[in-house]
């Protein structure tokens, strides 16, 4: 049987909600939904999809590199929108990232995320070969 561990950022959603940043089992990590939020609580990218997109995906980048992963390693994203006609600015960033592996993806338009500032939430799973 795999160890589990799980990982923090330190956010005080951490506890509150109660959620991992990333769990990971063997050789699989899970990286939880992630938005454009700096330490501090802070919007990064307010109104630009493009920037936000790429703050989520180094904050994910994090997470897996603390649990001995990469981006290389990702299988799949999920990406959640809350303006589908942003799809550019989304998949570039996406493109930019990923250009090497190429993940399985979702983007799926909805009605809403934790706060009006947030344009998307991204979350991850990698498999370390």
């Amino acid at each position: 049987m795999p160890n589990r561990i799980n990982y923090s950022s330190g956010s005080r959603w951490e506890d509150l909600v109660g959620y991992s940043r990333a769990v990971k089992i063997g050789n699989i990590v899970e990286v939880s939904g992630t938005v454009a939020a700096d330490e501090n609580g802070m919007v990064v990218g307010e109104h630009d999809a493009y920037k936000q997109t790429v703050y989520i995906l180094q904050k994910i980048e994090k997470a897996l590199v603390e649990a001995g992963a990469s981006l290389k390693d990702v299988t799949r994203t999920r990406m959640f929108v809350t303006d589908i006609s942003k799809f550019n600015e989304y998949a570039r960033a996406h493109t930019e990232a990923f250009s090497g592996s190429k993940p399985c993806t979702s983007m799926l338009e909805i009605k809403a995320l934790v706060a009006p500032e947030y344009l998307i939430e991204i979350e991850a799973t990698a498999i370390i070969i």
